[in-house]
């Protein structure tokens, strides 16, 4: 990009699963668009800076871009405190998730700015979120899974929040899917990430997965000791050329 876009930023609020009010941060470049738009799923630390700047981001690089707060029913407070509730909790259920997911799209697709395109983003808990969603609304024209963890499920973990495991829906995946990896990733491992590869492969689907030497979980994570520049500076351009392939008009 040969100059820096201006962008707004604001808080809106969405009417997410079962009709309860959600809270969500959004980034809009300047300008009159149109634009195509992202919908970021947060991972497991929460609503975190990580993902607020991230939405900015995206919006930098000429994307509208929401990211709403999944968290918001255990509270208001920290986002790790928030978080940790919800760990403590057994996470989310993924109906919920959908639930609010879809009404994120849906504001995203009644802007005026907006393309007609939306893509998802998320990484960890929010890449396995972003697969199911993808896979069960089929509302997206783009998903991207930055190492999202069980994705490959054993039947001891499904429960009543996750009661099918997202390789399962992989049928029922009508857009491209991009996946991201470590290989010193355990969650999901090499293994796993074969398995899904396989499914994707054996079905037909339009994906592309890239795996990363020398990195584990967590890739991007600039505040954690689990960054890898290297690796994070090519996986953002794998990003970048991915969405602007399925969402640039």
């Amino acid at each position: 990009m040969s100059f820096y876009r201006g962008m707004t930023c604001e808080n809106v609020t969405l009417t997410g699963h079962g009709g309860t009010p959600i809270t969500a941060y959004v980034a809009k470049p300047s300008g009159p668009g149109p634009f195509p738009g992202v919908v970021l799923i947060h991972h497991l630390p929460g609503w975190s800076e990580f993902y607020i700047e991230t939405t900015r981001r995206l919006a930098h690089h000429g994307y509208m871009a929401i990211c709403a707060n999944l968290y918001e029913r255990a509270g208001q407070g920290n986002p790790d405190d928030v978080a940790a509730a919800v760990r403590a909790d057994g996470g989310i259920p993924d109906a919920q998730m959908v639930g609010d997911t879809a009404a994120a799209v849906q504001w995203m697709r009644a802007q005026p700015e907006n393309n007609g395109k939306v893509g998802l983003f998320g990484s960890c808990s929010g890449g396995r979120h972003a697969v199911i969603y993808a896979a069960q609304k089929q509302d997206v024209d783009a998903c991207v899974d930055l190492w999202g963890g069980r994705v490959v499920m054993g039947p001891e973990e499904l429960n009543a929040k996750t009661p099918v495991a997202p390789i399962d829906m992989t049928k029922d995946l009508k857009c491209p899917l991009l996946g991201i990896f470590g290989n010193d990733d355990r969650a999901p491992s090499p293994e796993q990430v074969n398995q899904h590869e396989a499914e994707l492969k054996k079905l037909g689907k339009n994906y592309e997965f890239h795996r990363y030497d020398g990195a584990g979980h967590g890739i991007f994570y600039w505040h954690r000791p689990l960054y890898r520049v290297d690796q994070a500076m090519d996986g953002w351009s794998k990003v970048f050329a991915f969405f602007g392939k399925h969402l640039a008009k």
